[in-house]
């Protein structure tokens, strides 16, 4: 950069100007090598797709559905259970299972919590996997 200090003719003015030039010169290649350093962009996305057959189609899940009816009682898809031990039975049956059933869980709008509690804490102890709660849509208002 450079500082014209005026002529020495006795002007008073002092003229502080920069020069720009070389800025301006600097930015261009800047600016140039820039645009050259870029990657063209393709308009295609490649992917490294698998190679071979497809893996065979997975068999449908057997699914045991448990229904907690209004007043207390446990249906085995559909049919009663006598007590707490036919419900176990059944859970341990399905948790030795080497490929476990998904067990649905449906209690009744009305039923006691204590009673869907009591059957999700048998099938947790029993070691039963795959559980889910299924009918939830009879609870929203």
């Amino acid at each position: 950069m450079a500082m014209n200090l005026g002529s020495g003719s006795g002007d008073q003015d002092v003229m502080v100007d920069i020069n720009t030039t070389p800025l301006i010169d600097v930015m261009l290649v800047l600016l140039i090598m820039l645009i050259i350093t870029i990657p063209i962009q393709l308009h295609s996305v490649n992917l490294n797709m698998p190679q071979g057959a497809p893996p065979p189609a997975q068999k449908e899940p057997v699914v045991v559905t448990i229904d907690i009816d209004f007043d207390g009682t446990v249906l085995w898809n559909g049919q009663a259970l006598a007590d707490r031990a036919a419900l176990e039975a059944n859970l341990s049956r399905a948790a030795a299972e080497p490929d476990q059933p998904e067990v649905h869980i449906r209690p009744n709008k009305l039923v006691e919590y204590k009673q869907v509690a009591m059957v999700l804490a048998s099938a947790q102890r029993l070691g039963v996997t795959k559980l889910g709660m299924v009918g939830n849509e009879q609870f929203v208002k």
